[in-house]
């Protein structure tokens, strides 16, 4: 089995470095890019299966390239900040990334949060398929659809889709979501799960502004509505 690639995008050699140096001891296989032109093109060559990307970036910022790496599919992204810059995170997030680090930050915690999202972007997980009403969600494939109709999501939008179908009505925090689809659950950060929400209605609600599947609870949290009770 050939290994996983990793593409590291950071105008910052010293980040750069390090972060391939652990990445490479975990059995990676790492490309790097210093700019946002040059993290396109190799993308493009390379075809990585996740993408480490710092936003503040020369030619082409990060948040243009993330745009454009959605809009070539699902590879997973995890954005680097700048701490506190809470409003860069929740960018990155509405334009799909599937997690955030912030700077500083330990390599090691870089190696588990890439394993956690390509865990879940390659279907590590019970073979099951969930069905509630007109959605189905198929963890073997790693497919979600609506009416038999595929919806293409991230694996963060996937778990978290996943997570709400199995237990429909169940209300859940934002804190137990980010823990159950991220692995980890910070409470400062608790509001980026209303970034992947956004992101999941926006694929998954027919319209996004009157949401019938995931419905916000006030004050507490989300849940999935029930068939022939919502």
């Amino acid at each position: 089995m050939s290994r996983r690639t990793i593409l590291v995008v950071d105008d910052e050699p010293e980040i750069t470095d390090v972060v391939r140096k652990y990445l490479e001891r975990d059995g990676y296989h790492v490309v790097s890019a210093a700019d946002g032109r040059a993290a396109l093109a190799a993308f493009q060559h390379e075809k990585p299966n996740l993408v480490i990307l710092d936003l503040m970036l020369p030619e082409v910022d990060g948040w243009e390239v993330a745009r454009q790496i959605r809009a070539a599919g699902s590879t997973p992204i995890i954005m680097l900040t700048a701490r506190g810059e809470e409003v860069d995170r929740l960018l990155g997030l509405g334009l799909g990334a599937d997690d955030y680090i912030t700077k500083p930050f330990s390599p090691r915690e870089v190696v588990a949060r890439v394993r956690a999202v390509l865990r879940r972007a390659s279907g590590e997980a019970p073979s099951e398929v969930l069905t509630v009403g007109d959605l189905e969600i198929d963890h073997g494939r790693m497919e979600a659809r609506r009416g038999g109709v595929a919806v293409t999501l991230t694996p963060t939008e996937f778990g978290l889709l996943a997570a709400l179908a199995r237990s429909p009505g169940r209300v859940f925090t934002r804190l137990q979501l980010i823990d159950l689809v991220q692995g980890h659950a910070f409470e400062g950060y608790e509001r980026t799960i209303d970034a992947h929400v956004k992101n999941l209605r926006h694929k998954l609600e027919p319209d996004p502004r009157r949401p019938r599947y995931v419905l916000t609870v006030h004050g507490a949290g989300y849940r999935l509505a029930e068939p022939g009770r919502d």
